[in-house]
């Protein structure tokens, strides 16, 4: 069956080869744009990004054509090149192989881009271990109940 409306808004959070530090800041912005341009050619619309030097969340809403799963390949796949094509990073860029994909209720949609847009600020207080962390626990455990 077609879906004619939707509303599936997924968090998503990217995380680079064990962990490494290998985004730059002074590549940052561009690395975002690329991956913004990724999105919108895939029937999807970008709400909020921030690239961090290890990990990188950004908020989509995306259609019922592409499954999260699609989605995360084809914004790591795609990502990952141009990274290495253009050398925006020290030596090799790799993402792990496996990403996370959080709901997101319309409501929530303005806090989540505050949270994801105020991330140097946030890591200033809580490391991204702990942070990843408690969305498991948290997103686990609603799954659950």
């Amino acid at each position: 069956m077609k879906i004619k409306f939707n509303n599936l808004y997924t968090h998503f959070v990217f995380t680079t080869f064990e962990r490494q530090p290998l985004i730059l800041e002074k590549n940052r912005i561009r690395i975002e744009k690329y991956i913004t341009g990724i999105i919108n050619n895939n029937s999807s619309k970008l709400y909020a990004i921030y690239a961090n030097p290890e990990h990188v969340h950004f908020l989509v809403s995306r259609s019922p054509e592409i499954s999260e799963e699609d989605l995360a390949t084809v914004i790591a796949e795609s990502s990952q090149r141009f990274i290495n094509e253009n050398k925006l990073s020290m030596g090799n860029f790799l993402w792990q192989q496996t990403a996370s994909a959080f709901s997101v209720s319309k409501s929530e949609i303005d806090k989540v881009c505050k949270y994801i847009l105020k991330q140097p600020e946030h890591h200033k207080k809580v490391s991204f271990a702990e942070e990843y962390e408690s969305f498991i626990k948290y997103f686990q455990a609603t799954l659950h109940k």
